[in-house]
């Protein structure tokens, strides 16, 4: 009898986009067939991002590019999770000054809210999200404004960006800028916050949805933070060194090479006797030392060391590094 795969066991992918779908303009090797499959095996797809540069409309257009199954309403960005909550904590029309996209301003827009570019104009708020084109001069226009009190929401605060010739900075730099001179720290409205989670959800109508992203701190926190699957892959950020490391908020339920291993059965993690076993893998925990059994190049192997290390450590508030001693099998 063939074993069932991973993602038969939900109804709904939420799905991160960069470097889970794509690095920079590229889309990365098995992702969008991998994501094309899913129609086929009865599972819904949604986009959960936290790119606030564009709508989620040019955001689907993009997808369709690459080949990935994609309509406009399938993507919930970080913007559209900003408007919402100003506006559930402004008066409509307020001004609310836009450090950031088109796209940003245009989400403000369309919750009822007045988009501004300059501290002169009077602002009541603060939004920021994520612009290649922002600029010294946009940072102090936001900072006068934010230390002058007023209300300031980051659509999220990712430090970095996965792009097609490395990791950029992301949103999160330019929110530490403004922090930095002001002293302050915004509300954040996208990832790792679990509202957004929740909404791509309520939009597929999913019960049992597994969050798929190459982040830790954004995409496996958040989802976590939802009560949803968790799955890391590792084709952007996050790595099998860090996963390994990560704090208990931040552990995956699975660690996948990439999206292609969807739709491959997940391999069975078994304890005995305090030696946890993957495939041909083993690993056990003694005295703060891992010794695992098997190729660094295995992904088993580290699904064992995660599996014996977290349960060495099932409170850890802060990120680890364990050491690590490898055997031949």
């Amino acid at each position: 009898m063939t074993e069932a795969s991973l993602v038969s066991q939900f109804d709904a992918v939420l799905s991160d986009l960069d470097g889970v779908v794509y690095a920079g303009p590229h889309a990365i090797p098995g992702a969008v067939e991998s994501l094309q499959r899913l129609e086929s095996v009865g599972v819904c797809l949604g986009y959960v991002t936290n790119n606030a540069s564009r709508t989620p409309a040019q955001v689907a257009a993009h997808l369709r590019e690459l080949g990935a199954p994609a309509e406009d309403n399938q993507v919930v960005s970080s913007s559209q999770a900003a408007g919402d909550l100003l506006a559930g904590l402004l008066a409509p029309g307020s001004r609310v000054m836009i450090t950031g996209s088109p796209a940003l301003a245009h989400e403000v827009e369309l919750v009822g809210l007045t988009p501004v570019h300059s501290a002169k104009e009077n602002p009541v708020a603060v939004v920021q999200g994520f612009n290649p084109e922002i600029g010294w001069k946009d940072l102090a226009e936001a900072s006068y404004v934010v230390a002058a009190g007023a209300l300031w929401v980051a659509t999220n605060t990712d430090m970095s960006i996965p792009q097609a010739r490395g990791i950029a900075p992301g949103n999160g730099t330019l929110v530490a800028a403004v922090a930095s001179a002001t002293g302050k720290q915004p509300r954040v409205a996208g990832k790792p916050e679990a509202p957004l989670f929740h909404s791509a959800a309520r939009r597929l109508k999913s019960e049992r949805p597994i969050v798929v992203g190459d982040r830790l701190d954004t995409d496996i926190l958040g989802g976590n933070r939802a009560g949803f699957a968790t799955a890391a892959v590792l084709t952007g950020v996050d790595t099998p060194e860090s996963i390994l490391a990560a704090r208990s908020s931040e552990r995956p339920g699975y660690l996948l090479a990439d999206l292609t291993e969807l739709h491959e059965p997940y391999p069975e993690i078994v304890e005995d006797d305090s030696t946890f076993r993957c495939g041909k893998a083993t690993a056990e925990v003694q005295d703060g030392l891992i010794t695992v059994t098997g190729s660094e190049k295995d992904l088993d192997a580290w699904r064992a060391a995660c599996a014996a290390w977290w349960a060495a450590n099932p409170d850890a508030a802060e990120a680890t590094s364990p050491r690590l001693e490898w055997l031949e099998n």
